[in-house]
């Protein structure tokens, strides 16, 4: 992380832990008070730590960057090598997705009589925010939009993601439980001196 970007990511986090004060507040508020600081954060691409932004050739990366120690927000880089996707999945929680380098395809799903059917497909540039809602629906599949080079996202979620009991679903139907957990074995060093 640079120096000049630290700054503006614990200023993001500040504003996250302000939000999580603030008793009562609904999911689309919250949603809607935080994409423009996520889209902001996401403009500017010099606050990644190089460590949090490798890709790896077997699997996308899901590295926590920030954890509110009482689990009510996360905030996680996805590295996407080149066709890298998820399967079809779900996240119990809120969350907004910011696009940071490259670009990704992120296509919706609902479920009709216990089956995944696509409901649209949206690509996220640089800059770009999304948000997801299990009120509205969170279910879906993302994928790397280059098949060349890498991607990163940056992830909000109102929980510690790589905790939360979360479910996967096959083409046909077939549910399956899983936990993510995170790529990354060590937490970055937001605070302190490069």
């Amino acid at each position: 992380m640079t120096q000049g970007g630290r700054p503006r990511f614990a200023a993001f986090l500040a504003f996250l832990t302000e939000q999580a004060e603030e008793r009562g507040k609904s999911e689309a508020a919250i949603l809607a008070e935080t994409a423009p600081y996520l889209a902001a954060l996401v403009a500017e691409d010099d606050w990644l730590d190089e460590a949090f932004a490798r890709p790896d050739a077997g699997r996308y990366q899901q590295h926590l960057l920030f954890c509110d120690p009482l689990r009510r927000f996360s905030v996680v880089s996805f590295v996407w090598g080149p066709g890298q996707a998820t399967p079809i999945h779900d996240h119990m929680t809120w969350g907004l997705v910011g696009m940071l380098r490259g670009a990704e395809i992120s296509e919706g799903f609902a479920l009709r009589s216990g089956v995944p059917v696509k409901t649209g497909e949206v690509r996220l540039e640089p800059g770009d925010v999304i948000a997801l809602s299990p009120a509205e629906g969170d279910i879906h599949r993302v994928r790397n939009a280059h098949a060349d080079r890498v991607s990163i996202s940056i992830h909000v979620y109102g929980d510690d993601i790589g905790r939360v009991d979360r479910h996967i679903f096959s083409p046909e139907g077939d549910v399956k439980g899983f936990v993510s957990g995170y790529s990354n074995a060590l937490l970055p060093n937001l605070w302190g001196r490069a």
